[in-house]
């Protein structure tokens, strides 16, 4: 019988949203796809959008595949080693990204230099290797075409794709520890995933990431963002992955993650209830 990794819940508070309030919230709050699958027999519960097979950029839902690999090297520790200094030549624009971070607060506030730090540490060609042995996506981490920043940048509106089909994939075989990595990296790598309680007692871990779009010259969108909320859902036994994509059509206040990860909360309880698990 296949094992699911999911530990106990805590709630876990999200980064405040900053905005520019000049910016009009023009973007539809509808997602282009949303994935809802029984995590130990893979059968499809919910599947709807036109984007459901689309690759894209996975942003900050990627550092859910980083923790796994790095709990595996042996660069992370535990839920809180290492920790690591802010290093102020950084010059970040986030005041939560200016502490020390551990592997907790990396994935509570996104921060994207620990991950950046992670990479470094493994360096290309190891990282290269994680992600052809993980299966991860489009399994490209070049980077941007003649940039050479691969190390730093592919997850992040580059090279590295994955569609909401393949997150659901990738996130039933890490919750089963099916990876082929340490059974202890992946239940680590889920442990320190933030954590949210919602209605019907349904506890929701997961992670959200967000970024521009490109155009079709390959040139940054800053109009228009990409929003993700993967994870897992338990109740009662029983353990479910989603993922929701948002696809922003316009200009949007705020981070579209966040839309993508509130709304999906709303909706678990009617999308999970019990006569639609049957």
């Amino acid at each position: 019988m296949r094992r699911f990794l999911l530990p106990a819940a805590g709630l876990l508070l999200a980064l405040p949203v900053l905005v520019n309030p000049a910016t009009a919230a023009l973007a539809s709050n509808i997602p282009t796809c949303t994935v809802i699958a029984d995590a130990v027999t893979d059968a499809i519960l919910l599947r709807d959008g036109p984007s459901c097979d689309k690759p894209v950029s996975p942003f900050s839902t990627f550092k859910i595949t980083l923790a796994v690999i790095g709990f595996d090297s042996g660069l992370l520790k535990d839920a809180h080693t290492p920790a690591l200094p802010y290093d102020p030549a950084l010059n970040v624009s986030l005041e939560p990204w200016r502490h020390t971070t551990d592997p907790t607060r990396w994935m509570k506030y996104s921060v994207v230099w620990y991950s950046q730090d992670l990479t470094r540490k493994l360096g290309l060609e190891r990282f290269r290797g994680y992600i052809e042995a993980l299966a991860y996506g489009n399994r490209d981490v070049s980077g941007d075409p003649g940039k050479d920043n691969g190390l730093s940048r592919a997850w992040l509106s580059s090279s590295l794709k994955i569609s909401p089909m393949e997150q659901i994939d990738f996130l039933s075989r890490l919750g089963r520890g099916e990876l082929p990595v340490s059974a202890e990296a992946q239940a680590l790598a889920v442990a320190v995933q933030p954590v949210f309680t919602v209605a019907d007692g349904w506890v929701v871990r997961g992670k959200t990431g967000t970024g521009h779009q490109r155009r079709a010259d390959g040139s940054l969108d800053e109009t228009r963002q990409n929003g993700w909320f993967v994870g897992w859902a338990e109740k009662d036994g029983r353990t479910v992955t989603f993922a929701r994509l948002l696809e922003d059509d316009g200009p949007r206040q705020g981070p579209a993650s966040f839309v993508a990860r509130d709304s999906l909360l709303a909706d678990l309880p009617i999308l999970l209830a019990p006569e639609k698990l049957k």
